[in-house]
């Protein structure tokens, strides 16, 4: 684990305008620097970088954050990650808080893999590029495959010498250990009493041409290996074993290659082959990953989710191979994302395709032949079901099981609705099928029978949703208010409530002068009328701030802008930076200048503390006359309505005499 001390280090020393300088060409706007926004495509600039608040906001897409989450974000680095790269661009020495000595052999041991791991890809490019046996096969066949030298390197490919231990006795020579080359599958350790020390290795991938599996960071993890002869006996593709570093289900090949495109064209394809992903990158299509001919997983569905809702499978030609995969479809839905597919003509692959065409045929091909996953069951299925009334209704059947992976209720309808019009099939008849397959999941999972409430029409917008969305644009507003000018020493012009309220008589207010700090202001206000967030960011941002405030009696919004929660950090950032995008426009240049908000500070403070106030008690009333309709209270709810009335009343005239 990396220690306080070094986060806090390397937030301390990194510069967000370099850090971000390096990936986007930014230009000096006043105080600011702009540029044009990584994470999609225009013209106008609207990526703002603030070097006094060490944030960034890119008004596209609604993004922010620190150097940190920049890196998360463009990089896809994980949290440490990030960490760990500013670190090494700083010189800053990692700092690791106490581990177990079994925590610690693990931590060493895994690193050691990752070494050995790299050495492996070393020694396999270079066998491939230098070694006479390495050009004159692995060489020619990736040569033959039509991949370019640039390409060759970008991928790292290799080739493992077709010999019993080359590789093994190689790094064994430059001082890696044993134990790691066997851990990492590299090695094939098995005992030999006739051997000097009771074992002998062997080169797992001899005589292959060799892909090295990336992290999502880039570190490699293992290797797939393609036999080149015809040894009917040896595995067409062969792979590392799972091991600490490398487990199959968990990884995509070609990950760390596609993830920046993946998220700018919010897209992901996904193929079966190794090759099908390094020729479409030779063709300029970089947004995709393959399975390694393995079966779709969940992990590896996530992996993609943390940079795009959208998959296209890519299936080849062949139907048989499209009907096996298609239980990746479900998967896919399930995890709440969205699915197309795409099959190429008979005969063809992913490879062999983007061979045959050229750039743009390629990426046409793509745009126009795509089929949402219905229309592709359809159209796969339909011609044996046809004539058959059994095989379509399993069709259909199985289409509504499709459909009920979907966790979103409205994606559901839609899908309900476009089966139906494809079919033929009445929609009542549908979601009474879908209906049943929840009611059987719910058992599935409890164990227990389930009796289903009658299901309540949606409703596009109601009075309460709008009282809930109006809740939290104050409660966003407070927040706004405590991280702008928390520390900010006001003078309040407020009105002190009468002793006794009476909805029936105007209200006498008393107009009072108070000095305060007006995150103070806030806290007290809030705690006396026992005032709770309803939004679980903006409650956790608060309760930081008054953590704050009994500690040092000041707010520091770095703290929260280097919050290890990136909702949190991305919140904050976008609140610090909503008067930037101001400067999009060259207002500045214009001497077009707003009015200054710390001018109307105070009346700033009690609008947002009264109209939190007011909205909360008309929720309240709202939930007293639901009770009338009930006997049971009646008198009650009565009176308190009234009471709550008065104070709507008291609210009301406050709001409208602050000044």
């Amino acid at each position: 684990m990396i220690s306080r001390e070094t986060i806090d280090r390397v937030f301390e020393t990194a510069r967000v305008e370099e850090v971000i300088g390096e990936f986007v060409q930014l230009k000096r706007a006043g105080s600011n620097f702009k540029g044009l926004s990584p994470f999609s495509e225009e013209r106008s600039p609207s990526f703002m970088v603030s070097p006094v608040k060490q944030i960034w906001k890119d008004f596209s897409t609604g993004k922010g954050g620190n150097a940190v989450s920049f890196l998360m974000e463009h990089e896809h680095y994980s949290y440490p990650e990030a960490i760990r790269y500013l670190a090494k661009k700083y010189n800053i020495e990692l700092e690791e808080t106490e581990q177990t000595d079994e925590q610690k052999q693990q931590a060493d041991e895994r690193e050691s893999m990752f070494l050995v791991s790299e050495f492996a890809r070393d020694y396999f490019q270079r066998i491939l590029l230098e070694d006479n046996e390495g050009k004159a096969i692995g060489l020619s066949y990736f040569k033959e495959r039509g991949f370019t030298d640039e390409t060759i390197k970008k991928f790292q490919l290799g080739y493992a010498l077709n010999d019993w231990d080359a590789f093994s006795s190689e790094a064994l020579n430059k001082g890696y250990n044993l134990k790691y080359l066997e851990s990492t599958g590299l090695t094939i350790v098995k005992q030999d009493l006739l051997a000097p020390n009771g074992t002998k290795q062997f080169d797992r991938f001899k005589g292959r041409v060799l892909f090295p599996i990336h992290s999502m960071s880039g570190r490699v993890l293992g290797f797939g290996g393609r036999i080149l002869t015809n040894d009917k006996k040896a595995a067409k593709y062969l792979n590392s074993p799972d091991s600490d570093i490398y487990h199959k289900g968990n990884i995509l090949y070609g990950i760390y290659y596609a993830k920046q495109t993946i998220a700018k064209e919010d897209n992901c394809y996904l193929v079966e082959g190794y090759t099908d992903v390094i020729s479409f990158h030779q063709k300029g299509v970089e947004n995709v990953v393959a399975s390694s001919g393995t079966a779709l997983t969940e992990n590896q569905i996530r992996l993609i989710n943390r940079l795009t809702k959208n998959i296209t499978i890519l299936f080849d030609g062949d139907a048989a191979g499209i009907r096996a995969s298609i239980r990746g479809i479900d998967l896919i839905l399930e995890q709440g994302m969205n699915v197309r597919v795409l099959s190429f003509p008979d005969g063809d692959d992913p490879d062999s395709f983007a061979k045959k065409v050229s750039e743009q045929e390629l990426k046409e091909y793509l745009e126009n032949n795509s089929q949402d996953f219905i229309n592709f069951k359809v159209s796969l299925l339909m011609k044996d079901a046809q004539n058959d009334p059994v095989k379509k209704a399993v069709l259909i059947r199985d289409i509504v099981v499709s459909i009920s992976k979907i966790p979103d209720r409205i994606q559901r309808e839609v899908y309900i609705q476009e089966c139906s019009r494809i079919m033929d099939i009445s929609e009542s008849v549908l979601f009474s099928e879908l209906a049943q397959l929840d009611k059987k999941e719910k058992r599935e999972v409890s164990g227990k029978p389930t009796y289903d409430k009658p299901s309540e029409p949606v409703l596009t917008k109601t009075p309460q949703l709008e009282k809930v969305n109006e809740l939290k644009k104050y409660e966003r507003e407070i927040i706004k208010i405590l991280l702008l000018y928390g520390n900010k020493e006001v003078d309040f012009v407020d009105f002190e409530a009468p002793e006794t309220i009476d909805p029936k008589k105007p209200q006498k207010l008393k107009k009072v002068h108070i000095t305060n700090v007006v995150s103070k202001e806030i806290y007290l206000n809030l705690q006396e009328d026992e005032v709770e967030f309803t939004d679980d960011i903006f409650k956790h941002i608060y309760y930081a701030v008054i953590e704050q405030l009994n500690q040092n009696e000041s707010i520091s919004v770095d703290v929260l802008v280097n919050n290890s929660n990136p909702e949190i950090a991305n919140l904050v950032t976008n609140i610090l930076m909503d008067d930037e995008k101001y400067v999009l426009s060259n207002w500045e240049r214009k001497n077009i200048f707003t009015k200054s908000k710390e001018s109307d500070l105070s009346k700033m403070v009690l609008d947002a503390i009264y109209n939190l106030r007011r909205v909360l008690i008309e929720q309240k009333i709202n939930s007293l006359q639901l009770k009338l309709k009930s006997e049971v209270e009646r008198d009650e709810s009565m009176l308190s309505i009234i009471d709550y009335n008065a104070l709507k009343v008291l609210v009301a005239e406050r709001l409208a005499r602050v000044v």
